[in-house]
């Protein structure tokens, strides 16, 4: 199945349905715009309070929408029809730390220790600014939003320690204002930028080097490059924790939930005790 199937306004559901199936393997920004689309991290009950403490701590990198019961592979505040272990594109295996493997469903690896941790994604807040009417003139190239590592420290929590990741979008002066007065009102799924402008001063000294590739860099001469704090952020902690396993969507392979962006207006990420 293909994005011209699976596309903009395809009902959630639908599009868990297709990829359990192995209909539909994809990155998932411009699906189904309505809805909140999720990171996902997967760790041993063992080391989810650590986790929970470095979330709330990083709460602009990791802004927790849902977190599972230990072995369950439901998020019933997210979608009644959901299964962490099949509902994703593609999944990022992690085993002393080390990205090991992706895979498209999870079922053998699946453990009654897991501790699943849904947190807001950058593809959501993309779609609140195209419905305000904010300029995404790199979208219209066909461009996506590219991924770095700044020099930013996430503040530590137990093993978990490590950079800041971020999301970064070329928008003209003008856009960008409006996106900061757009997205800080979601701050469950990253909220406000937290740069504008000279990469260098946050680490990034080549924009052509994004993490993995991912996205398409140009940024016009118009332009200012505008970053976001990034889902991606756990995912070096996890490597610098070097803990036994641990799963999380592989990027840009988002979980897509019944959950409406309009219902995360104003919204503060979830306060998650262990």
């Amino acid at each position: 199945m293909t994005r011209d199937v699976i596309d903009k306004s395809s009902n959630p559901l639908a599009v868990r349905q297709a990829i359990r199936a192995g209909d539909f393997a994809a990155p998932t920004n411009g699906i189904a715009v309505d809805y909140v689309q999720c990171n996902i991290l997967i760790v041993e009950q063992k080391y989810a309070r650590d986790f929970a403490e470095f979330c709330a701590r990083n709460v602009k990198s990791c802004p927790v929408l849902a977190v599972s019961e230990p072995g369950s592979p439901r998020l019933p505040d997210l979608a009644d029809d959901l299964d962490l272990r099949t509902d994703l594109g593609s999944y990022r295996v992690f085993r002393n730390g080390q990205p090991s493997e992706d895979v498209s469903e999870i079922c053998e690896l699946w453990r009654d220790d897991f501790v699943t941790f849904a947190f807001g994604c950058s593809f959501s807040f993309e779609q609140a600014l195209v419905r305000d009417g904010v300029d995404m003139h790199f979208l219209a190239r066909g461009d996506t939003a590219a991924l770095y590592i700044s020099r930013f420290d996430a503040e530590a929590a137990g093993p978990f320690h490590g950079k800041i990741a971020v999301s970064m979008r070329p928008l003209t002066p003008a856009a960008a204002i409006r996106a900061i007065e757009v997205t800080q009102r979601y701050p469950a799924v990253h909220g406000a930028p937290i740069h504008i402008g000279l990469p260098e001063l946050i680490g990034i000294d080549d924009l052509n080097q994004s993490i993995e590739k991912i996205g398409r860099t140009r940024v016009m001469a118009d332009e200012l490059p505008v970053f976001w704090a990034c889902g991606v952020t756990p995912q070096l902690a996890v490597q610098n924790a070097g803990i036994d396993m641990c799963i999380s969507h592989t990027p840009a392979y988002m979980l897509v939930t019944d959950l409406l962006l309009s219902k995360t207006l104003d919204r503060p990420p979830l306060a998650v005790a262990f």
